[in-house]
């Protein structure tokens, strides 16, 4: 439609009856003259809003989530980071709870062999130096970390030292090939050589050739000459396998080390080596071996008769009783006893008859 004057006059007269309607409707309240032409204009235009509002509110609905997603997400990064730290937390609970067990292990070692120990972390496992069964702790010289001291933990001997930097240190473990330590038996004080043999046991050759040995029989380390590389009596391991010596001069044995090599974390390097042996003192407590009780037997013999007799001479059957005779015959001597006890079973007093007939 052109803006003209006619135009301009219609939107006047439009926006007249507008108000006007307005008004009336206002002043008739409930009785409006125009509610019937509301209610139909509702009939009519009702579907259609509800057409328009079921198409736009999908997208209103859209437009909100888009809105709220930052909250939530935000919600959910710091849910996601606190169940991180719990985590953490938890790992860090329990690998500290080992940590403070294999502490306590090593020093209660170290106070049964009066061992002046340093203690220190291992901080890498593998190869160097060209050895292929090392680990290096972080303790040095600035320490007093010495080259050939020994390194021990809670369970037994680890190794000994031989490489030492300012703030680290190479520690060549007792399962190496080339790592060798002199032993001694528990009790039976025989003196043998234990060498590494990787993830195998460890090989100990005894100088006797008839030594007695078995499975089961502990080993601890001889010590050396001014207590190095070794100091005495760290435990070493049990005996696992024995090879009959065939008159040989020495004994091979096969000892399982008490240290698990490929989980090293606290270790100890003795810096200060015992006043006096401490012999086997340091090694863990067996278990007392409590002897069964013995189970008490009975003695029965057969009587020409058929009585069995026990070793007081009780008579406690009879072989030729059938299963249940035993009870019937208890029954009928009961049932006997109980008749002749019943006031109406007696029998007759004949004396007393006599005397009254008399």
């Amino acid at each position: 439609m052109r803006d003209t004057r006619e135009s301009r006059l219609l939107l006047v007269l439009l926006i007249a009856i507008a108000f006007a309607l307005i008004t009336v409707d206002i002043r008739g309240g409930e009785e409006s003259p125009v509610d019937g032409a509301r209610q139909a204009a509702a009939t009519v235009f009702g579907p259609v809003e509800n057409g328009v509002a079921a198409a736009v509110d999908p997208v209103g609905n859209a437009i909100g989530a888009v809105r709220d997603s930052g909250n939530r997400h935000d919600r959910i990064s710091a849910l996601e980071q606190e169940n991180a730290a719990l985590k953490a937390k938890l790992g860090s609970d329990d690998r500290t709870n080992s940590r403070v067990r294999q502490l306590d292990a090593m020093l209660k070692n170290a106070g049964a062999g009066q061992y002046g120990i340093k203690g220190a972390e291992v901080i890498a496992i593998g190869a160097a130096q060209g050895f292929s069964w090392t680990v290096t702790i972080d303790v040095g010289a600035d320490d007093g970390i010495r080259r050939d001291m020994t390194v021990l933990n809670g369970e037994g001997l680890v190794g000994r030292v031989t490489t030492v930097g300012p703030n680290t240190a190479t520690v060549l473990l007792a399962n190496d090939p080339d790592f060798t330590v002199g032993t001694r038996m528990e009790k039976t004080d025989e003196l043998g050589f234990a060498t590494g043999q990787g993830s195998r046991p460890l090989s100990v050759q005894f100088l006797n050739g008839k030594a007695k040995v078995k499975a089961g029989d502990r080993l601890v380390t001889f010590g050396s000459s001014k207590d190095k590389p070794f100091v005495p009596g760290v435990p070493v391991g049990e005996v696992v396998r024995v090879d009959p010596s065939g008159g040989a001069l020495t004994r091979t044995v096969y000892v399982k080390p008490y240290v698990g090599f490929t989980k090293l974390d606290i270790v100890g390097v003795v810096v200060q080596a015992p006043r006096s042996d401490p012999r086997d003192t340091v090694l863990p407590k067996q278990p007392v071996k409590t002897k069964p009780k013995p189970t008490p037997t009975v003695t029965v013999t057969v009587q020409p008769n058929g009585d069995l007799v026990d070793g007081s001479g009780k008579v406690v059957g009879n072989i030729n009783e059938k299963p249940g005779d035993g009870e019937a015959a208890g029954d009928a001597a009961g049932n006997q006893q109980g008749n002749a006890q019943q006031p109406g079973n007696q029998q007759p007093d004949n004396t007393a008859n006599g005397q009254d007939q008399g």
